[in-house]
Order: C-alpha cells, then sequence, then structure tokens
C-alpha cells in the first residue's frame, strides 16, 4: 500500500515528539500560545509564497499578526524571511499582477487601510487614506486600481466623507437611544446602526488615496455579507470594466431571507446593475471570470431559506444568461472557486467523511479528482507550476505545504507542526469508527485516546458534541473545542457526526431539520454504545458530555432525556451557549431563516414543532450537574438562554456553575478568556470524573 505524500509529510512531523518521549500532555496555554500560520498566497509565476504568521502574547491577552515570504525555487533551503516591519499588525495579503508588489491591511494608521511594500523588502507604503476602515479589497487585474470594502451610510454612501460625518456627530449626542423600524437590530454580536458594507473603486498611485466612487450604488445590501463574508464576494472582469457582487437585499425580509444573488455592475459607478442570477430564490455566491471574461463561474443553492443547503458549482454564458450545474453528480458542497491556469478545472475544498480534502473538478465532464486527501485544507493557493496549501489535522494546526497542482510532487512544510513547536508533548492518537445508526444508516465517529494511554487500563471519557447542527467534528484542528486538550489532561474522547452533520452527503445534512431531538440522539446512543464496544479502554460509566450552541442545546435535551440507567447516566454536564427554550429562541436569534427551516414555519404558524423537541418542556427530568456557559455578545443564541438554564438547574437543587463573559460572542476569542474557559470546564470534569 502506498501511502500519500501528505500522509508521510503530517507522520513525519509528527514523529519527531514521540522520539523524544514527550514528558506531558498537550494543555490550553499550548494551545493558547501557539503561532498560527495562515493565508498563504502565490506571486503569478507561482515562485513566491507569501503567508501570515499570528503571534499570541497571554499576558498583554492580546495577538499580531505579520507576513513572512519564502521563495519556493530558490537552491538554499533557508526559512521564510519576515517581510512586514516590526510592530505592525497586518492582514489579507495578494500580490501585484507583476509579483513586485505585495499588498495588506493594516491599522498602523489609526484606522485600516490597504499598504503595499516591496516583495524584495523595503518600507511600507500607504496606498489608501479613506474616512472610514477598509474592510476588504481586490485589486484590478492590470493593477491600477481597487477595490475596497467599506462601511456607509446608505443615503451617503457616494461620499465617505459623509459616513464619518454623521458617525462624529452621533458619538458627540447626548442621547443614547436609537429606533428601529426594521430587522435586523443586532446581526452576531454588532448592533446595527445604520451602514452597509459597500464596495467602492480607487486609482492606485504614488500619494494616499483620500476618496473613492461607489459601485453597483443600487445594489442595496451588505458586501462582503456579514457577520462572515469576505473579498470572494465580489470580483473583477478581466477587462477591468465590471465586477459581479455577491448580495442579499438588506430590507425587512432579510432575516429570513438566504436569497444572494450576482449582480454585474459597472467599475466607474455608472449605470444600473444587472441581476444575473434573479431565476434562483436561493444562495448564489463565489463569482470568478473565465480568463476571456465570456463565462462566470460561481455556487448556488436551491433550496431557499436553507442556509446548509448543498453549494453545487455552476457555470453562466454571459452573453445568453443559459446556466449549467458542472457537477451534478458530485454530493459534495463546495467551498470555493480556484480555476486551474488552463482554465479546465476548478480547485476546491469541501467535506469527505470526517475531513476537509482538495478536491479538482474538470469543468467538461464533472469528473471530480481528489488532489489533497487527508487531514482539513482551511486554505490554498494555484499558481503556475505550484500548489501551496494549510492542512490541519488533530495533531496540529495549520501548516503550510507546497506542491505540485496535480498534488502529486513530495510535499514541503514551509510551516512547522504544533509538534515542531512543542517538542515535549505527546498529542492522543486517533482513530475513525462506524456504526449503524438512526433507520439503519452508516454513522461515523472519531475516538482520541488520552496523550499517556496505556493497554489494559480504563480512561474516563469526554463525550464531545458539535454545534452547527450542520456541522462536523471530524480530522481538524479547533482553537475552541479541540480534543486534544481533553487527551492532554487523562481523557478519552469521543465524537459523534450525528444525521445533520455536513461531509455525508446532502440527503444526511437534511436528515435532522425538523428533527433535533430523535434522530441525533439516537446516534449519539448507538454511537457511544459502539464505541464502548469497540475501545475498551473507555470507562462508559465514568464519562461527562459536553457540546456548544446546537451542542449545548443536545445537552440540554440529553439532561431531560438521556439519564436511565439502562441507556447509561452521565457523570457531569457542560453546556456552552445552548438552546433552552425553543419557542423564545424563535422569537429572540436575529437569523430567522436558520429556526424556521429546523422547525418548519414560524413560532406562530407551527408552534407545536417548536415544542416538540423543546428542552424547557423537560426540565422535571433534570438530574446531573451541569456547567453552563454563555457569552453577553452573542446575538445568535442570546445570554438569555443560558441563564434560564442555569436558573433551572439552581431552582431544581441541581449542582451547577455559570461561567459569564461580558465580552464575547457565540464564540470565545480572547486568548486569557480561552484559557478560563478551559481551566473552567477541565475544573469541572475533574471534580466530576474520577482517574
Amino acid at each position: 500500500m502506498k501511502l500519500h505524500p501528505l500522509v508521510v509529510a503530517l507522520a513525519l512531523a509528527a514523529a519527531a515528539p514521540l522520539a523524544l518521549a514527550a514528558p506531558r500532555g498537550f494543555e490550553v496555554r499550548d494551545l493558547a500560545a501557539l503561532d498560527r500560520h495562515s493565508s498563504p498566497t502565490l506571486s503569478p509565476n507561482g515562485r513566491l509564497l507569501v503567508f501570515a504568521k499570528r503571534v499570541a502574547d497571554l499576558e498583554a491577552n492580546k495577538s499580531s499578526t505579520s507576513l513572512y515570504i519564502e521563495d519556493l525555487m530558490a537552491r538554499d533551503s533557508a526559512p521564510p524571511k519576515r517581510l512586514t516591519p516590526d510592530g505592525w499588525n497586518v492582514n489579507s495579503p495578494a500580490f501585484s499582477p507583476d509579483g513586485r508588489t505585495v499588498y495588506f491591511l493594516s491599522a498602523k494608521s489609526g484606522s485600516q487601510q490597504l499598504y503595499a511594500i516591496p516583495a524584495a523588502g523595503g518600507t511600507p507604503r500607504q496606498l489608501t487614506d479613506l474616512p472610514a476602515d477598509v474592510g476588504s479589497y481586490e485589486v484590478s487585474p492590470d493593477g491600477t486600481r481597487v477595490a475596497l470594502g467599506a462601511e456607509a451610510f446608505v443615503d451617503c454612501a457616494s461620499d465617505l466623507a459623509c459616513t464619518k460625518k454623521r458617525l462624529d456627530e452621533r458619538a458627540a449626542d447626548k442621547a443614547s437611544g436609537k429606533v428601529f423600524d426594521r430587522m435586523f437590530i443586532r446581526h452576531w454580536d454588532a448592533w446595527n446602526d445604520g451602514r452597509l458594507n459597500r464596495v467602492f473603486v480607487a486609482e492606485l498611485g504614488s500619494a494616499p488615496v483620500k476618496s473613492a466612487t461607489l459601485v453597483g450604488g443600487d445594489v442595496i445590501g451588505d458586501v462582503p455579507s456579514r457577520p462572515f463574508g469576505d473579498a470572494s464576494e465580489y470580483e473583477w472582469s478581466p477587462d477591468g470594466t465590471s465586477l459581479v457582487l455577491a448580495a442579499r437585499k438588506a430590507d425587512r425580509s432579510e432575516p429570513w431571507s438566504t436569497n444572494f444573488d450576482l449582480y454585474l455592475v459597472q467599475a466607474d459607478g455608472k449605470g444600473a446593475a444587472r441581476n444575473l442570477t434573479a431565476s434562483n430564490p436561493a444562495w448564489d455566491t463565489g463569482p470568478a471570470f473565465s480568463a476571456d471574461g465570456k463565462t462566470l463561474y460561481y455556487r448556488a443553492m436551491k433550496r431557499p431559506g436553507f442556509e446548509a443547503d448543498r453549494l453545487a458549482l455552476m457555470e453562466m454564458n454571459l452573453a445568453t444568461g443559459a446556466t449549467r450545474e458542472i457537477a451534478p453528480r458530485w454530493d459534495a458542497s463546495a467551498d470555493g472557486i480556484t480555476l486551474s491556469a488552463d482554465g479546465k478545472s476548478i480547485y476546491t475544498s469541501a467535506q469527505e467523511l470526517g475531513r476537509h480534502p482538495l478536491f479538482a473538478v474538470d469543468i467538461a465532464t464533472g469528473e471530480v479528482t481528489s488532489i489533497l486527501k487527508d487531514g482539513s485544507v482551511s486554505a490554498f493557493d494555484l499558481k503556475g507550476p505550484t500548489l501551496v496549501a494549510s492542512v490541519n489535522s488533530m495533531k496540529s494546526g495549520d501548516q503550510i505545504f507546497a506542491t505540485s497542482p496535480d498534488g502529486k510532487a513530495p510535499l514541503r512544510a514551509i510551516t512547522p507542526s504544533a509538534s515542531e513547536m512543542l517538542p515535549d508533548v505527546r498529542f492522543g492518537e486517533y482513530e475513525q469508527f462506524r456504526f449503524a445508526g438512526w433507520n439503519g444508516e452508516t454513522v461515523h465517529g472519531y475516538v482520541v485516546k488520552p496523550w499517556n494511554y496505556e493497554a489494559g487500563k480504563k480512561y474516563p471519557v469526554a463525550f464531545l458534541i458539535h454545534g452547527g447542527p450542520q456541522g462536523s467534528f471530524g480530522d481538524g484542528w479547533s482553537y475552541r473545542w479541540n480534543p486534544q486538550t481533553y487527551a492532554g489532561q487523562g481523557y478519552a474522547v469521543v465524537m459523534i457526526d450525528f444525521h445533520g452533520s455536513t461531509g455525508y452527503g446532502q440527503k444526511f445534512t437534511d436528515a435532522i431539520s425538523g428533527h433535533w431531538g430523535d434522530r441525533p440522539l439516537e446516534d449519539l446512543q448507538k454511537g457511544w454504545a459502539a464505541a464502548q464496544q469497540k475501545y475498551p479502554f473507555l470507562d462508559g460509566a465514568n464519562a461527562c458530555a459536553l457540546g456548544a450552541s446546537y451542542g449545548g442545546y443536545m445537552v440540554n435535551w440529553i439532561a431531560g432525556n438521556w439519564h436511565t440507567p439502562k441507556s447509561g447516566a452521565w457523570k457531569c454536564l457542560v453546556n456552552h451557549d445552548g438552546v433552552f427554550d425553543q419557542r423564545m429562541m424563535g422569537y429572540a436569534t436575529e437569523e430567522l431563516w436558520f429556526t424556521e427551516w429546523e422547525n418548519g414555519g414560524t413560532p406562530y404558524d407551527v408552534p407545536k414543532n417548536y415544542e416538540k423537541f423543546n428542552p424547557v418542556n423537560h426540565v422535571d427530568q433534570w438530574r446531573v450537574p451541569m456547567l453552563v456557559i454563555h457569552g453577553q455578545q452573542d446575538f445568535r443564541i442570546p445570554v438569555e438562554q443560558g441563564i434560564a438554564a442555569f436558573t433551572a438547574l439552581q431552582r431544581r437543587g441541581i449542582e451547577s456553575k455559570f461561567l459569564y463573559f461580558p465580552d464575547e460572542n457565540h464564540w470565545v476569542l480572547k486568548p486569557r478568556n480561552s484559557v478560563q474557559w478551559h481551566d473552567t470546564v477541565n475544573g469541572w470534569l475533574k471534580q466530576h470524573l474520577s482517574k
């Protein structure tokens, strides 16, 4: 059996610490302090690689990011060199069309603006000095102009100075109240102040640009989208005369709509926008032009209102408007579109059976070829003879590799693995397993051994339940829910990709909608039983269940529906940002399309659907000690859901704790807060699990 080069590279990287007989397991302070490598970006000829390196300062509770550069074709094996100056915090690297300049964003001037630095090294030069922060950018094909994403008020968006003036006036106003007449009133972790993300075009010259031209002024919506959109949602045409924007209308229906359309707009800001995908009422995004500008490639969903629908690869003839799905038989959801040098293939990553590989899709035939099969590809770039990719696994955060476009050349590691950065740490070995779950269908899961595993011994278990619910706990690295932090404490870890998880086909993902409390619970119960049967080192009577978001909901549901001796009792539970009351969630969350799709309508139209699997209705059955965690800035699942769960526990006299973060959203992002989160969770497990 011939091993794939990526398997060999990751195995070699992991072997070094084992050879040193590592004396300890992985800890949260290791997780928080690890350098992070991201944004692999190639020069047009594929020779130069620029990437970002983030360094954390735990004492200061902050981090900084710099750019590094590597000549991939240099004969020496010198390590990458730092490109941006010390003291700068930067992001979003990109090369100029001639490969001589590297662009990036930085707030060095006091607001985030666009900068340039010679690829050969030198002093950064500020390119924009706009009255608003630049959130994203895309340089024109000829390098003379740049499309910029910035927040602006709709009624004065053509003049960014107008937006700044209005913000200054608001700051000076001693009255703090604000009247809303439509939703969104808040989204993710920010209140709506009336501004939208808009796209502007500016000329690049020797002096910093102080003004820019609004394009697509009649497209009233956030471009990029909130809260996680980026520059992939707008694209220059090859001739530089126009752009395509992906946008959803910012009107009263926005909170329950997933209808993003692609709009063709003129780069000079003139004329009316043309809706290219008006015939599809579902999500259209990720535009990419063919080299001749005649064809537009993009990704599209088919079902309106469903955010976890499959994103298919699409092709549009811009002259006729005719569209075609490129790979209709490929049951995967494409992450993005990168064209091969000859324009005949689309490179994209997608989830597959607990991994996140890289694929090449033949545009003419729809044939799909695996390029990088193992672990999880989080980002990649393809230029000339070079493919670079950031790959992570359950044993390492993103490590940047270089190879050939077909992935067959030996992989060259550009950045270190977690094992190389932590030579005294031994990571827990892991294995994927499968079992018959709901409806007799195959369900997958992972088991992770404790770092100090010895054959013949039994170990307490952390049973992790992923969120989404259309998500996955697979062969990847997380800075929030990382199984190695539990393995490093001497626990075994079990994770089940229950029905509703992504990467196993759209039918499998669809199975959870309307069935939050039955099908996935059956999978979790059967998976837990199967894991104990297959892995005798799991101490089934000495286990705690933990989850966040939907996983937190499931913890609340388990508390009232999975505690009998026959099904296995839990020693403790951990509920992070979990749904406690489905009915109230339907009114209080911001993205209404989610709760309405999952429950088949609104709380007032189908109230029985919201009550069918509602944890609040089973509090009388709660018995197991629970740790509840919630952030004040979580507007997806508002903090009152966590407070209510804690109130229920306290009122029933059940042992419980409530960890509250006034400055965190649905995720815990600040380094010191992350450490506190893990210390509190680990303390809870230690309190209830025996070793």
